[in-house]
């Protein structure tokens, strides 16, 4: 594969992507919330949630935990 240089319009885009933060589109309705905090954790899910936070944590870099 050839390699090819951005130019400077891509990095000016890259920029202004970068820049943008991240957020929902609206608030969660009362009824939603009420429905997420009914529903039971699954263990299964929270033991994988808690090993990958933690094999992130041991990692140096972004993912290491101060």
């Amino acid at each position: 594969m050839k390699r090819t240089r951005p130019s400077r319009r891509t990095r000016a885009e890259e920029r202004k992507d970068a820049a943008v933060t991240a957020r929902p589109d609206r608030a969660p309705t009362p009824e939603e919330t009420e429905a997420a905090d009914e529903r039971p954790l699954d263990p299964d899910a929270a033991a994988s949630a808690e090993a990958m936070y933690r094999r992130g944590a041991d990692e140096p870099g972004e993912g290491r935990v101060p």
